[in-house]
């Protein structure tokens, strides 16, 4: 009998797949989350002549408390080129279960075809080009997207959507939805739009309160994007999900903030969602014999009472 006939014939990959699952062998869901970059670092931070890319604590606990593990995506800027010559953002992507887009600096006018209307307002085009890189590669890949504030925005953006690059200059009738004083403690109301996937997630309440630390909003939708949640007082827009094949939304508010702040809408019911969705993905990729790593992704955990 030849080697080749005494080597067992391999199941398909499928099924093979699904043998694992069965066994119980876990892993943690891999949530990317883009950098906030700091182009020019002050000096007291001991950083000459450098640059800067992080993740705010609060957002990446916010994942970690969910029981899945953060990644922060670094930017390959202008300098780094050479960082990605033999790694491309698609392989990166294939690592990753998710993105979370953080908060952080305006986008730019020019990322939506405009010029800014003060040079303060001219965002970070480094910034918008590395994660609507990112962005895009996830939902090309059906791998689920999270925006979170400038993260909601440039979502809308990359869906052929605009921004009002200043709420108080071009929304007169709006209120105010930033206090540099007070930043995480200014606050406001958001309502629900009924029937809406947002809404299901918190079926006791149509009107919540939330953390507004913005002076840019959604202007003119993006293409295939439908409202969640708007601003209570002057229906500015809140939070919304994207309804094409991929998992995508977005909200304006801070959910990271709000833990420990009963008189602010649950956190939870958002990330559990949105890792329910990671899973569910990585699932089928699993099912489907696509993921090499052969552990099953474990479910989200509820924070603890």
């Amino acid at each position: 009998m030849t080697a080749a006939a005494r080597t067992p014939a391999r199941p398909p990959a499928a099924k093979a797949s699904r043998a694992v699952r069965a066994a119980g062998k876990e892993r943690p869901l891999r949530i990317g989350v883009s950098a906030r970059l700091m182009h020019q670092v002050p000096s007291e931070l001991g950083f000459r002549n450098k640059s800067l890319q992080y993740i705010e604590a609060s957002l990446a606990h916010w994942v970690l408390a969910h029981g899945a593990v953060a990644f922060m995506v670094p930017a390959v800027t202008h300098d780094s080129r050479h960082a990605a010559r033999h790694l491309k953002v698609e392989q990166v992507v294939h690592e990753l279960d998710a993105l979370v887009l953080q908060g952080g600096a305006d986008v730019a006018p020019e990322t939506y075809g405009q010029k800014p209307l003060k040079d303060e307002w001219r965002g970070d085009l480094v910034r918008d080009r590395y994660e609507l890189a990112l962005l895009r590669c996830f939902l090309a890949q059906k791998k689920p997207v999270l925006g979170v504030c400038r993260g909601a925005q440039l979502l809308n953006v990359a869906f052929g959507g605009t921004l009002y690059q200043d709420i108080a200059t071009q929304c007169q009738s709006a209120h105010e939805h930033i206090d540099v004083e007070l930043y995480d403690q200014f606050e406001h109301d958001v309502t629900f739009i009924q029937g809406s996937p947002l809404a299901e997630l918190y079926p006791k309440a149509t009107q919540l309160r939330v953390t507004s630390i913005h002076h840019q909003a959604v202007a003119e939708l993006g293409k295939g994007i439908e409202v969640e949640a708007v601003s209570t007082l002057d229906g500015l827009v809140e939070a919304f999900r994207c309804t094409g094949e991929a998992y995508a939304r977005g909200v304006q508010w801070h959910p990271e903030f709000h833990h420990d702040r009963k008189r602010l809408a649950d956190s939870s019911p958002i990330m559990l969602d949105f890792l329910r969705a990671a899973r569910d993905a990585a699932l089928a990729r699993f099912d489907a014999g696509l993921e090499l790593d052969p552990r099953v992704p474990s479910a989200p955990l509820l924070l603890s009472a």
